[in-house]
């Protein structure tokens, strides 16, 4: 007989319990998300069922997927070695031994208990109440940390409040038309990662914006601290335990966005997979739950629902990056390139954020959200009633891409094709939303100078040039101002964006305010100001903020310049992650 596996137990969250909340009161306008926890439970059996239905269609299949659960639990297991270690180690090596002798009966409830636990444990939940909580009370807070003699007034019921958030945060891009094809049609916001204050950043640029809550995954990492787990449960955060390498697991968790998708929820993932350390545009997707996305797309329409679905390339541009200095060092060692999670960087620490808030008090526009034009699920555009358009602007049936001999059919292979297609028009949209900031354009002049001085070296042994480049404020100033210049070229032929903060402002101002950004926050120091001359002090945060400028480098150099803009060119290959 098996040791028992506990499905219900969550093991990451400690709980926060706050003053009890007044009812909600449902209304006809709401948006689906509202109502999602009346649906849950349904939700987590459909997704339970179709993965265990996967695995159990034949005998192979079903020892495969118990003995990769098997062997994979114990390695994860017996690492943590911790209070989920102690309750279901056991249940994992009884199961290795004994899978041969079980009957085929025994084999599916054991798989069945095991995708019962993780869906579980992946499932999320929202509650209309800490919505409208958590939209009008943590930008009041995080102002409150910025300007710490209007705490008491902004959380005053009556205070306008915020306007400090609303100041530093800006969103642009496709709104308007996003607020009309979420009436008829389901999003998928597919954003760039940069930091794990994106969740946090892009659920208040929804509300802002004026577009309805998303369901989003996010690491289980996140849900240690009991506040952040607090609100991210509440507002239709899904867990992602990148821990768990087991097949069955991973199967849940597109399953889960699968489902969700097919029912009309707004959605939202990180295609990247996890932030990028390098600073460096995703290029390289991971496109499991993309392809989710694009399977409930077709099975949909195999049921008869016609519901459309769109994707919305959606970029997250700071001038100062939080983890910033933990990112760029890990992706700088060589260990660092596989590890997945990152346990204690600056995120995890409360010092910091309220050094980061602080710093970027008065800062208009430090973060800019671009919502870029939705595609359907095939990469096509939509227009402004969401109707897909060809290459020659001729409109489309999106149906028409599931169909074989006139019918729609579920086809898993055409689906990963299209995906794979989606996925190489994403990386371009990419490119084109996104918005280069002061901090960019500063540190891309100096690296490149750099890079200049020290020619034939590698990039470590560069690296270890600290302090030993320097410009003219005048060499300085020039430069800036001729970087964006030609990146406004290329804004105007739609190849990107700069941000309209400093299209306005004289290099000199630009080059100011990356310094006053820099200095202060991070514990090294990216560029120290002499007066006459600017030195490239420290080339590795350099590195880590001009990366942005990295898909560009080559068209934005002079003749002085191209060499070593072709080094940083090649940084690219090196992988965004």
């Amino acid at each position: 007989m098996l040791e028992k596996l506990n499905p219900l137990r969550v093991y990451s969250e400690r709980p926060l319990r706050l003053p009890r909340l007044r009812p909600f009161v449902p209304k006809a306008s709401d948006p689906p998300v509202y109502y999602f926890n009346a649906a849950r439970d349904d939700i987590v059996e459909d997704v339970i069922a179709r993965v265990v239905g996967r695995h159990t269609a034949d005998r192979p299949r079903l020892e495969l997927a118990l003995n990769d659960a098997a062997y994979h639990e114990i390695r994860r297991l017996s690492r943590q070695g911790d209070i989920e270690a102690k309750e279901h180690l056991g249940f994992f090596k009884g199961l290795a031994r004994r899978i041969a002798r079980m009957s085929d009966a025994d084999k599916r409830d054991a798989l069945r208990l095991i995708v019962t636990r993780y869906a579980r444990d992946v499932a999320g939940n929202f509650d209309p109440r800490v919505y409208d909580l958590a939209r009008h009370l943590i930008p009041r807070l995080i102002t409150g940390v910025m300007h710490p003699s209007r705490l008491p007034m902004e959380l005053l019921p009556s205070a306008g409040g915020a306007r400090a958030v609303h100041e530093l945060l800006r969103v642009e891009g496709a709104l308007e038309k996003l607020r009309r094809l979420e009436k008829d049609g389901t999003l998928v916001y597919v954003p760039t990662h940069s930091s794990n204050l994106d969740s946090i950043v892009l659920g208040h640029a929804l509300e802002q914006a004026g577009l309805s809550p998303a369901s989003y995954g996010a690491g289980k990492n996140l849900f240690t601290n009991p506040i952040i787990s607090f609100f991210m449960h509440n507002l239709g955060a899904y867990r992602v335990d990148r821990r768990i390498a087991a097949r069955a697991y991973k199967d849940v968790l597109k399953m889960y966005s699968q489902v969700m998708i097919e029912r009309g929820y707004h959605s939202l993932f990180f295609p990247g997979g996890t932030r990028s350390r390098s600073n460096l545009l995703e290029h390289r997707l991971k496109l499991g739950l993309a392809g989710s996305a694009v399977q409930a797309f077709s099975h949909n329409r195999v049921r008869g629902v016609d519901r459309n679905l769109y994707f919305v390339p959606v970029t997250i541009n700071y001038e100062l990056v939080l983890e910033g200095e933990t990112l760029i060092e890990d992706w700088l060692k060589s260990e660092g390139k596989a590890r997945y999670i990152i346990e204690n960087d600056e995120f995890s620490r409360l010092d910091r954020w309220v050094a980061f808030f602080r710093k970027i008090v008065g800062l208009s526009g430090a973060c800019v959200i671009r919502f870029g034009d939705p595609v359907d699920p095939f990469g096509n555009p939509v227009d402004e009633a969401g109707c897909s358009l060809a290459p020659g602007g001729r409109p489309i049936d999106v149906g028409s891409y599931v169909l074989r001999r006139g019918q729609p059919v579920e086809d898993a292979r055409r689906d990963a094709a299209y995906t794979r297609d989606l996925g190489e028009v994403l990386v371009r949209r990419y490119r084109e939303e996104s918005v280069l900031m002061a901090t960019s354009l500063v540190a891309h002049v100096l690296y490149r100078r750099v890079v200049r001085e020290t020619a034939g070296f590698d990039l470590f042994h560069r690296l270890r040039h600290r302090g030993e480049v320097s410009f003219s404020r005048e060499a300085l100033h020039g430069e800036v101002g001729s970087l964006r210049d030609r990146l406004r070229t290329l804004e105007d032929a739609g190849e990107v964006r700069v941000n309209h903060d400093i299209r306005a402002r004289s290099p000199a101002d630009i080059v100011d305010r990356a310094l006053s950004v820099w200095n202060g926050y991070h514990r090294r120091t990216a560029a120290r100001d002499e007066g006459a001359e600017v030195t490239a002090e420290d080339p590795t945060l350099l590195l880590y903020y001009q990366n942005r400028l990295v898909p560009f480098a080559e068209r934005v150099a002079d003749a002085d310049d191209v060499a070593a803009a072709r080094e940083i060119s090649a940084l690219e290959i090196r992988g965004a992650t």
